[in-house]
C-alpha cells in the first residue's frame, strides 16, 4: 500500500495520545504483537477524531451513499467519516456471531456503502461487514481505516488508509515475549481466537 501524506501526523497523534502501545498483546486473532495500536485513545478526543476522519475523506476517490463501521472499533471513525463526507453512518454488531445491521438500520438495494475500521490487521471484521452489507443488495465500493496492519490487502475491494504499519506477530508457541514469562494482555473488544501451536 503507497504512504498516505498524513502518516507522519497520524504516528505524531497516536503517540501523544498514548494509543501506540509496546508491549505482549493478545490479538483478536490469536496471535501475539510486540506492538499494539489502541485507536480509541486517539479517537476518545473530538478534535483527533474529526482531524482523523478528515483526512480519511481527503484520500477518498470513490463517492458514497453510507459508511458502515463494524462495531466496536468502526463506530466513532465511521460516524466522524461520515460527516465529513456528509453521508449516513451506520455499524454492524455481532449477533449468536454474525455481524448484522440492528436498531432499525437499513440499507436500501444498490446504495453505495464504504466500510471503514479504525485498524485492519486481518480484515476479518471488514470482510464480515461487507457480507452483511451485500446481503442486503447494497454495494460496497471500498474500505478505509486509521491504520492498516496488513489485512487490508486481503480485501475484495480498494482500502484507504492513513497508516501502513508493519509490526510482527507470533503464534503463542513461538512468541519470544510468551518464552520470557512475560505477561500478555488482551486489549481489544473481540473475543480471542485460537491459534494452533506451531509443529
Amino acid at each position: 500500500m503507497p504512504s498516505s501524506p498524513f502518516a507522519a501526523e497520524l504516528t505524531q497523534r497516536l503517540l501523544q495520545t498514548e494509543a501506540l502501545l509496546e508491549g505482549h498483546f493478545a490479538l483478536s486473532s490469536g496471535l501475539h504483537s510486540p506492538r499494539y495500536v489502541q485507536c480509541a485513545r486517539l479517537l476518545q478526543h473530538p478534535p483527533q477524531a474529526a482531524w482523523a476522519a478528515e483526512a480519511l475523506a481527503r484520500q477518498m476517490e470513490t463517492p458514497c451513499d453510507v459508511v458502515v463501521g463494524p462495531a466496536l472499533g468502526g463506530v466513532i471513525i465511521a460516524h466522524e467519516l461520515a460527516r465529513a463526507l456528509q453521508v449516513r453512518a451506520l455499524f454492524t454488531e455481532r449477533v449468536e456471531g454474525a455481524m448484522m445491521l440492528r436498531r432499525g438500520f437499513t440499507l436500501a438495494p444498490g446504495e453505495r456503502v464504504l466500510i471503514v475500521e479504525d485498524v485492519i490487521t486481518t480484515g476479518g471484521s471488514a470482510a464480515e461487514a461487507a457480507a452483511c452489507v451485500r446481503a442486503l443488495g447494497a454495494e460496497v465500493v471500498g474500505y478505509a481505516c486509521l491504520v492498516d496492519r496488513g489485512g487490508a490487502g486481503g480485501l475484495d475491494a480498494p482500502c484507504q488508509a492513513l497508516l501502513a504499519l508493519s509490526v510482527p506477530t507470533f503464534a503463542p508457541a513461538d512468541c519470544p515475549a510468551c518464552r520470557a514469562g512475560e505477561p500478555v494482555i488482551k486489549p481489544g473488544s473481540r473475543p480471542q481466537a485460537s491459534v494452533e501451536p506451531a509443529r
